[in-house]
């Protein structure tokens, strides 16, 4: 198994990204219901269950499986692009955000340790 190591850049990053995407995921709710005319259950359960999955995964980035689990909210936020089509655009920049942000943080605290 490859050695994952978490720096505190990565965290703070990944964080951030996260973070911001709980608060769009929360705002899938009320736009799946009115726009998109999704049953108010179903929109609720997925936006808020999104958001608060968010929080959670922010709150574990400390160890790797929270970076699992920050990339398993990747996928289910492009997903939610078939409530919402819109968020197949927005699941997709923050699944780029995501990436960068883990790769950036390593590649900065890799320059600047040596």
């Amino acid at each position: 198994m490859m050695n994952f190591q978490v720096t505190p850049g990565m965290r703070r990053l990944g964080a951030s990204v996260l973070g911001m995407e709980a608060i769009v995921a929360g705002l899938i709710t009320p736009v799946a219901i009115s726009v998109g005319g999704v049953e108010p259950a179903l929109a609720a359960t997925v936006g808020l269950g999104l958001a608060v999955l968010c929080v959670v995964a922010a709150g574990m980035l400390k160890r790797p499986i929270g970076y699992i689990l920050g990339s398993v909210v990747q996928v289910l936020a492009i997903c939610t692009g078939f409530l919402v089509p819109a968020m197949f655009f927005l699941g997709a920049i923050f699944t780029a955000l995501w990436i960068t942000a883990i790769f950036v943080a390593r590649r900065v605290e890799g320059v600047t340790s040596r």
